[in-house]
């Protein structure tokens, strides 16, 4: 597919592609690219970068800028990420992807974009626009499961497990990885090695770097926000298993005496003067009644109870 970068982006046929003296987008997947690459630029490049679609960056070559996308799937962040390569020069920008993101990132900015001053640096923006364009939701979304898993460990709800908390960490941390990556792509973009773009319209990727800055951060407070979440739960059962230590030991504590007096007539002398005695059971009862509630009032006392 062939655009020109107009009022908006303007899909054109690729003879009128190749004639245009505009800035221009081509977006071909592999197939398409082995059979066309002749005919467009940036064919070492683009060839040495499809090989190596691990991570999004960007390298500086003699007459291009050059590399590849790796995109989250944010419906759903366990699924492979989107992989693509590109380049682009002062008034080319070519996409080889089989994914079908970038084609499907295009139509949303024909269909949202309108733009004064066209040109390729306002294009690029809007393209990595769409990239991040969910992430607060996302980050809202992330931050409200927190807050329920909280009140949940407060209200000692015993449904709650720290898999969810550890499953928003885990996203986090690969998100935070992914905007890591971006910023680097916006900074290379930003400092314009080659003289690729006009200066007054570096303000874009500025912008851009800055809103990175911002989701970056927000992205970090909420995977310390799961740290607490965490804590606070591995707290709560410490809680609770202190509890019950505490029962246990009062138990103990209340039955020893007890077993002391049981094991001590347990052992049925002959000359034991108690075993003849007519009151000795009802005496003995009484003691260890007294023995119980003297405890437990004392253990109440000391608010072990």
């Amino acid at each position: 597919m062939y655009y020109l970068i107009e009022q908006t982006l303007r899909p054109v046929s690729e003879e009128e592609y190749k004639k245009s003296r505009k800035a221009r987008v081509a977006v071909l997947n592999r197939t398409e690219w082995e059979k066309k690459k002749k005919d467009l630029p940036f064919t070492m490049e683009i060839d040495r970068e499809l090989e190596q679609m691990l991570t999004t960056e960007a390298n500086v070559n003699f007459d291009s800028l050059s590399g590849t996308f790796s995109i989250p799937d944010r419906s759903n962040l366990d699924n492979e990420d989107f992989r693509f390569a590109y380049a682009l020069n002062k008034r080319n920008v070519v996409f080889v992807d089989d994914s079908g993101y970038v084609k499907n990132a295009l139509e949303e900015i024909i269909r949202t974009k309108k733009w004064n001053t066209p040109c390729l640096e306002r294009f690029f923006y809007d393209f990595l626009d769409q990239i991040v364009k969910d992430d607060l939701r996302i980050m809202e979304k992330f931050e409200k499961q927190l807050d329920e898993m909280e009140a949940g460990i407060q209200k000692d709800d015993k449904d709650i497990s720290l898999n969810e908390a550890n499953y928003i960490r885990g996203s986090i941390r690969y998100l935070l990885i992914h905007y890591e990556q971006l910023m680097d792509l916006a900074q290379e973009l930003d400092e314009n090695e080659n003289g690729f773009f006009d200066e007054k319209n570096l303000r874009y990727f500025t912008s851009y770097i800055s809103r990175l800055d911002r989701l970056y951060n927000n992205a970090a407070s909420l995977r310390d926000y799961s740290i607490q979440i965490r804590d606070l739960y591995q707290e709560s059962i410490a809680v609770k298993q202190n509890n019950i230590m505490t029962l246990l030991t009062v138990v103990t504590s209340v039955f020893m005496p007890l077993t002391l007096i049981t094991g001590w007539y347990g052992m049925n002398f002959k000359y034991m003067p108690e075993l003849n005695v007519e009151l000795s059971y009802p005496v003995v009862f009484i003691v260890c009644i007294v023995i119980v509630i003297v405890s437990m009032l004392y253990f109440k006392k000391k608010k072990w109870l």
